[in-house]
């Protein structure tokens, strides 16, 4: 976090996962220089908290835009407890996006198939 405070939240969409739906979120700020590591096969999104944010990430591999896949932010199967500030400003496709249940299981990454990348990451 270079600049500012965000929410930052990670969703688990690994069908077949034992913690299928769950999610898991924290600050991130200047100030407190946590970072917040998301696993293949977790959704991520997050909620700028303070006037404004410049916020930087690194990813595992190249964006492949074909396999993008969006769940709506406020998925009440989900329950992401967000600190709302009033409503929130969407982009299309986030105001547009399905719950997860919504989603085609064969659109969903498997557990095993996640798991398996983790494997062969170099150490």
């Amino acid at each position: 976090m270079l600049k500012g405070e965000v929410f930052d939240v990670a969703v688990d969409m690994r069908r077949g996962s034992p913690t299928f739906g769950h999610w898991v979120g924290m600050y991130l700020s200047e100030a407190n220089r946590h970072q917040l590591r998301i696993p293949a096969g977790f959704a991520h999104g997050l909620y700028i908290t303070s006037t404004d944010a410049l916020f930087t990430y690194k990813c595992s591999d190249f964006y492949y835009p074909e396999t993008e896949l969006s769940v709506r932010w406020d998925d009440p199967d989900i329950g992401i407890d967000w600190p709302l500030a009033g409503e929130p400003e969407l982009s299309t496709k986030d105001a547009e996006a399905p719950t997860l249940h919504a989603i085609p299981g064969d659109r969903l990454p498997t557990y095993e198939e996640c798991n398996n990348k983790l494997k062969t990451l170099p150490e």
